[in-house]
């Protein structure tokens, strides 16, 4: 007699059904199709929770732009001045800070200037 171990095989088949849901069709109904969609969107979901990081970072990085810019000064400088004066602020805070807290903000522009300006001196 063939032993198929249905119990197992059932609740992991349910499983992957329950995971498919709100897919369209039969990949939310039968479970070949189901099983395939579910890898897929596993594999996706890998994919862009490393691309969401990128994306964030490149939204950090065009709000301190733009916040920058307005206080007459570049993205780039103004990173180079605040690493020049050992400010360790990572980019999601500087972001909160241009379009929440601008007078923090002008702060930080003033300490990455002046930081410019002796740094510029030294050389």
């Amino acid at each position: 007699m063939r032993v198929t171990n249905s119990p197992a095989s059932r609740k992991r088949r349910i499983r992957t059904i329950k995971a498919a849901k709100g897919f369209r069709l039969r990949r939310s109904k039968l479970y070949r199709y189901a099983a395939d969609a579910t890898d897929h969107g596993m594999q996706y979901a890998y994919r862009d929770r490393k691309n969401k990081k990128r994306t964030f970072r490149a939204l950090w990085q065009t709000r301190i732009n733009a916040a920058a810019r307005a206080a007459g000064m570049t993205y780039s400088r103004f990173i180079e001045g605040l690493k020049a004066a050992q400010c360790t602020i990572d980019r999601k805070v500087l972001s909160d800070l241009a379009a929440q807290d601008t007078v923090a903000f002008a702060e930080l522009i003033k300490l990455a200037q002046n930081s410019l300006q002796t740094k510029a001196a030294k050389a």
